[in-house]
């Protein structure tokens, strides 16, 4: 698949809740969220065609999300079901964390239940070291278990694992360096990532809103130039260096701030409640559960992913006034 633009379409970003155990500021503020009722919620069935079709449109990177998807029943089995389907090459997850050193099984854990599933690859959110600052940001006391949980992904020996830092001034600017120690103690990727107004505008105000360059210059005056490292790719949109003197590598996402952000794109989005999201940063989105529902062919599901595609923006909005219609636990982390 590939777009109007030039976008080459292979990676598809799979929420399977909007439920969440934590409440991030960037991401849930703090007031009362309705949850979504269960006959809104995609089916793992349902799920699991439409990643088939995706798949069988030449889409090879399956992540999975939420809300946090380990909030939901039967995540081990879908990975596994989805593992299965050709033409896949990689399947990750997003999560907090705080549910991976779970036994699912006598003396087996959620990261090895997963990894054994299929799940290759990671990314764990983690803003900060201090606990407290941690139960700020998250609304919940729940920094321990998130600790523990990249420990139990360490032990599970998946193939890669990010930490993912998001960047908010007055909270955590002064944990970059320690973030970078940690990661580094335990040879993990650590990214920084700038907030954007996804769920409330309010991030973006001087109060809230750090820039990836001003973190770079932080992270320098400590350790000396970062080298930057052109040729090191994941599937998504960060700039990586390596630490001086180090073989750690760190990496920056800068959605506000880094006007080429969009020039690689390769995402699509399929929220919880059956919408196709060409871009987190628009307000298009696409009911493929209508349809789906509907008794709607292979084919014409097919064509469906084919029209979202060529809708698909050029550039995210975020820049113009973006108002946020959305919770991003509702569209997927």
């Amino acid at each position: 698949m590939q777009d109007r633009h030039g976008h080459r379409i292979s990676y598809l970003r799979v929420s399977i809740t909007d439920r969440c155990n934590e409440r991030c500021t960037y991401c849930m503020p703090q007031k009362l969220q309705e949850w979504l009722p269960r006959e809104e919620i995609l089916t793992y069935e349902e799920t699991l065609r439409l990643t088939r079709i995706a798949a069988d449109l030449g889409v090879s990177k399956i992540r999975i999300t939420g809300g946090e998807p380990l909030t939901r029943r039967g995540v081990v089995d879908l990975v596994r079901q989805i593992s299965q389907l050709s033409g896949l090459r990689d399947i990750g997850l997003s999560t907090n964390g705080t549910l991976l050193a779970r036994e699912t099984s006598p003396e087996v854990t959620m990261a090895a239940a997963l990894r054994d599933a299929g799940v290759r690859s990671v990314n764990i959110s983690l803003d900060t070291l201090d606990r407290h600052v941690y139960s700020q940001i998250t609304g919940r006391d729940m920094h321990l278990q998130a600790l523990s949980g990249i420990d139990s992904a360490i032990a599970a020996g998946f193939d890669q694992i990010k930490l993912n830092a998001v960047l908010m001034r007055g909270r955590n600017e002064d944990q970059l360096i320690p973030l970078i120690q940690f990661a580094a103690a335990r040879n993990l990727i650590l990214r920084f990532i700038e907030m954007m107004p996804v769920s409330t505008n309010e991030v973006l105000d001087e109060n809230n809103f750090m820039s990836i360059l001003e973190a770079k210059r932080v992270v320098e005056s400590h350790f000396g130039g970062l080298i930057p490292e052109p040729g090191f790719r994941t599937n998504g949109p960060a700039t990586y260096y390596k630490v001086p003197g180090r073989q750690q590598r760190i990496g920056f996402i800068g959605a506000m701030t880094n006007l080429h952000f969009c020039e690689s794109c390769n995402k699509l989005r399929l929220t919880c409640d059956g919408k196709l999201r060409p871009c987190l940063g628009s307000y298009l989105e696409f009911d493929i559960m209508k349809p789906l529902r509907a008794g709607a062919s292979d084919n014409e599901l097919k064509q469906f992913f084919l029209d979202v595609v060529d809708r698909k923006p050029e550039q995210h909005d975020f820049r113009n006034n973006y108002k946020p219609n959305r919770k991003m636990v509702a569209i997927g982390g």
